[in-house]
């Protein structure tokens, strides 16, 4: 079973509006074993909307389609709907009456506007609607096809989705079968250095119907590859992604710093907690990003003992014991962690300095990095090469912290990272 969805609505198309009804509506899709084909978003135009549905319809044996069935004038769904199926709009008296009813509960009058709402394609089925006036459509449309048209409010649409929706889909599509998606983490290497070690077993696995390896790079969260496979249960699609896990892990080596939800500020924490350790931390060039990364973590005051904002390099050397001199150096990196660590009462020390640019500093390019760490009673530093913008290097930076810190931890050697 394949499908699409369409959302409507020209606020989507200005950005006054972001689509998250699509990102939601495909993950249930995959959940429920239904292949996710593409997602389009089309302004409240009768021509536009019956188009996009007409090419849904192409490609793919269901479409959902979202929002435009409210009471006002550029609510068009309706008739982009019945223009599709060839039929007129009907008013059904019994969703009239149930609209109106709604309405004189609260002491109002039903205005001609909401009557809109009752209209249906000849054909159709209506599902109810439980949380507001809009009902929604089921809209078969020949060759087997079927056109689910449901509310753009996130509460309604969820709620139809999942009453009406996604078991009229698994009724059609016959044989149950299911999605699962695993995510690993990665930070140390760029997309394509990723795409290189797994390129093997990418094209080992194309053209079969077992895992798919898909990747999705973001300055703040480094590479994710993201592991899917669809079966008939739930545990052989686990079964499957353990295997591929397990090929992906082999090849990546300690590049991987967790899976799905596991963030780096997530597994640092844990692995703090493990240890009975507890981190201060000290950011020239981040100016408490790192901190705030790692406090966004439930639970993260058990771990957690503070931090300094060294913005300046008199600050290093007169609140954190830096010595005079250069500040953009992997020596005054140690320092600084070593001394946020004693001035916090911490058992651990993090810390960042360099130059976001986009000016030099100390003779150092922007980009120019240096991350230093304090763990039972070692001090140790990296220097990195970063790519991009300012915005781009503090971001990279406090990745690059988080990663560097979970390697003293863990006893992994320190690799440095140098991109562009």
């Amino acid at each position: 079973m394949r499908a699409e969805v369409v959302a409507v609505g020209t606020e989507l198309l200005l950005g006054y509006v972001v689509d998250t009804n699509s990102a939601w509506i495909g993950e249930q899709l995959a959940l429920a074993g239904v292949d996710c084909l593409r997602a389009t978003k089309v302004g409240d135009n009768v021509e536009r909307i019956a188009d996009a549905l007409r090419g849904g319809l192409q490609r793919a044996d269901a479409v959902i389609v979202c929002g435009g069935l409210g009471p006002t004038s550029d609510d068009l769904t309706r008739e982009a709907l019945a223009a599709v199926m060839g039929v007129e709009l009907r008013r059904d008296p019994v969703v009239e009456e149930r609209i109106a009813g709604m309405f004189r509960a609260v002491g109002m009058a039903m205005g001609d506007s909401n009557r809109h709402q009752a209209d249906v394609p000849t054909g159709a089925t209506v599902i109810e609607q439980v949380r507001g006036t809009a009902p929604g459509l089921v809209c078969p449309v020949g060759g087997g096809k079927v056109v689910y048209a449901v509310p753009g409010v996130p509460a309604e649409m969820r709620e139809m989705v999942t009453r009406a929706v996604l078991p009229d889909l698994a009724a059609r599509a016959g044989a149950p079968s299911v999605i699962a998606t695993r995510t690993l983490r990665t930070w140390g290497a760029g997309e394509s250095a990723v795409a290189e070690r797994l390129a093997d077993r990418v094209a080992a696995l194309e053209g079969g119907d077992g895992v798919a390896i898909a990747y999705l790079a973001s300055a703040a969260e480094g590479v994710k590859v993201r592991l899917s496979a669809k079966r008939p249960t739930v545990a052989a699609a686990a079964a499957l992604l353990d295997e591929e896990e397990g090929q992906v892990r082999a090849r990546l080596g300690d590049l991987v710093t967790g899976v799905d939800d596991a963030t780096l500020e997530v597994v640092v924490g844990e692995l703090l907690r493990a240890g009975g350790r507890r981190v201060a931390v000290a950011e020239s060039l981040t100016a408490g990003m790192v901190a705030a990364r790692l406090v966004d973590v439930p639970g993260a005051s058990a771990w957690v003992r503070g931090g300094v904002v060294a913005y300046a390099g008199e600050v290093k050397h007169r609140v954190l014991g830096v010595p005079d001199g250069p500040v953009v150096t992997a020596a005054a990196a140690e320092a600084m962690a070593v001394g946020v660590a004693m001035v916090c009462g911490a058992d651990c020390g993090l810390a960042v300095t360099g130059v976001a640019g986009p000016d030099p500093q100390e003779g150092e390019p922007p980009g120019t990095v240096f991350v230093g760490s304090y763990v039972d009673g070692a001090a140790a530093s990296e220097r990195l090469r970063l790519p991009g913008g300012r915005v781009e290097v503090r971001v990279l930076t406090v990745g690059a912290a988080l990663d560097h810190l979970r390697r003293r931890l863990l006893g992994l050697p320190l690799r440095g990272w140098t991109t562009g």
